[in-house]
């Protein structure tokens, strides 16, 4: 669980657990993930919606992401909504002196996020999701293991 450095400084984020938001939408930023925002040299996350979660990127990392979406050759209808909604509704949150982040409503509406949330490490970033959508998303994903197309996928990673 804890977050390894892989080259250029970046760290790798991993595992996950179970924590809460406060009624004023503020979350604590587990000291795994913490380490990763302060060793980008910030004190502040971008965040955006993604797969009904709250998706969390370090801001070098989310200038990645930006750089990459500028730098499409195809401006497709489905890529010019996606930008729309994507950085369109990303918000750059600081983390505060008890390490905590503000979700604006607006994220929390999208990700149903109300009182139990569950926090993930998925390597260049980590995603909030509420518990019931955290559920649901192990339970399809058991049921999409099933499906030899997607054991396949899989298996191309050598597991």
């Amino acid at each position: 669980m804890i977050p390894v450095e892989q080259s250029g400084g970046a760290r790798i984020l991993r595992g996950y657990s179970y924590h809460t938001i406060d009624p004023k939408g503020r979350i604590i930023v587990p000291a795994r993930f913490r380490d990763s925002i302060t060793a980008s040299g910030t004190n502040a996350l971008m965040i955006s919606r993604m797969d009904r979660c709250v998706v969390a990127y370090t801001l070098p990392e989310w200038q990645k992401i930006e750089n990459r979406i500028l730098a499409l050759v195809e401006k497709s209808e489905t890529m010019r909504r996606f930008r729309r909604v994507f950085i369109g509704g990303s918000f750059e949150c600081p983390c505060d002196r008890q390490s905590r982040i503000l979700i604006p409503p607006s994220l929390r509406r999208y990700a149903a996020i109300d009182k139990e949330i569950v926090m993930v490490g998925v390597l260049d970033h980590f995603e909030i999701w509420s518990r019931e959508n955290w559920d649901q998303e192990n339970l399809t994903m058991d049921a999409d293991m099933q499906k030899e197309d997607v054991r396949n996928e899989i298996a191309r990673l050598g597991l």
